[in-house]
């Protein structure tokens, strides 16, 4: 009889020991309730912990950085442009006591950030104009103009401060923190980030039609250069051909003249020698240039003409 009774006391104590501790590892945190109300504060540190068993409840919640993925959504701009903003955010449970007392678990609370991150960036996007919102680098663009042919790095009216992207995010951030801190959910927002920003149908047929439309230009530009480069070689061209031809009509006039000077030499030589022997020369040059198997001649007997040739 006193073995059973000792072996129930044994049983019962284990329950009541077992029910008693919990462990915490150290990516946890958690809060006791007794008959479903908190109770005491929060519990932050990893360990061994004690409760009252049967009267009090653990309920554990995660301590690491949790994921906040917004979606999608179509904003307008300051000057009136709608662009589709995707953001995230990383937050994590600061306090679980008022989380618990506001949200109970993460679904509820991601819905309530679902409420807040959303409301801030829509009221920051709707005070920037869209070159602050979608360029986040301050790289200048250039553009260029039909009526002039230097390029000039004038940039759009609306790419504006340098670092705007950043400014954007921040003022999210604060936003956020503020509204965070007024409500006092037991929640800390680490950071906001805007993971994609683009342009809506309508915007972006525009944007893309601008950009062709641009394109077109600086290829003209080129093209234009390059018709210009082309008549400049042509002509350097065409120059050279003519200084060349000029040059070589040159040297031949000179070449004929100095013939013709020693032949008209050898011919006063040999009239000088034989003025019959030249007389004959120049007469066979005649009939060589005049006659030929068509030509008809009706001259006299006595012609000067004919005295070389025999009958």
């Amino acid at each position: 009889m006193k073995n059973n009774v000792l072996k129930i006391l044994l049983v019962f104590l284990f329950i009541v020991v077992s029910n008693s501790i919990f462990i915490l590892n150290e990516k946890e945190q958690a809060i006791i309730t007794q008959f479903g109300k908190p109770i005491g504060n929060s519990i932050v540190t990893a360990g061994l912990k004690w409760k009252l068993p049967l009267v009090h409840t653990v309920i554990k919640f995660d301590k690491r950085f949790l994921e906040w993925d917004g979606a999608v959504n179509e904003i307008p701009t300051k000057d009136n442009k709608y662009i589709l903003v995707d953001t995230f955010a990383r937050w994590r449970i600061s306090d679980p006591l008022e989380f618990y007392k506001s949200s109970k678990n993460e679904l509820l609370a991601q819905s309530r950030l679902d409420d807040i991150i959303d409301g801030a960036v829509r009221d920051e996007i709707a005070n920037r104009v869209m070159g602050e919102i979608v360029r986040s680098t301050d790289r200048v663009m250039e553009t260029y103009s039909s009526d002039s042919d230097q390029n000039s790095s004038n940039t759009d009216e609306d790419l504006v401060d340098r670092g705007a992207r950043l400014e954007i995010i921040d003022s999210i951030l604060n936003k956020v923190k503020f509204k965070l801190e007024e409500l006092n959910i037991g929640v800390e927002v680490i950071d906001v980030q805007i993971k994609r920003v683009t342009y809506n149908r309508q915007v972006q047929t525009k944007l893309f039609n601008r950009m062709i439309s641009e394109q077109n230009m600086i290829a003209e530009k080129y093209r234009a250069q390059g018709q210009g480069s082309k008549q400049e070689i042509l002509g350097k061209q065409i120059q050279k051909e003519k200084e060349i031809m000029s040059n070589a009509y040159l040297n031949s006039q000179n070449i004929k003249g100095n013939a013709d000077a020693e032949a008209t030499e050898i011919y006063a030589n040999t009239y000088g020698k034989s003025p019959e022997f030249y007389n004959y020369l120049k007469t066979l040059e005649t009939y060589k240039n005049t006659l030929d198997p068509s030509t008809v001649f009706i001259l006299s007997t006595d012609n000067k003409y004919l005295k070389f040739i025999e009958k």
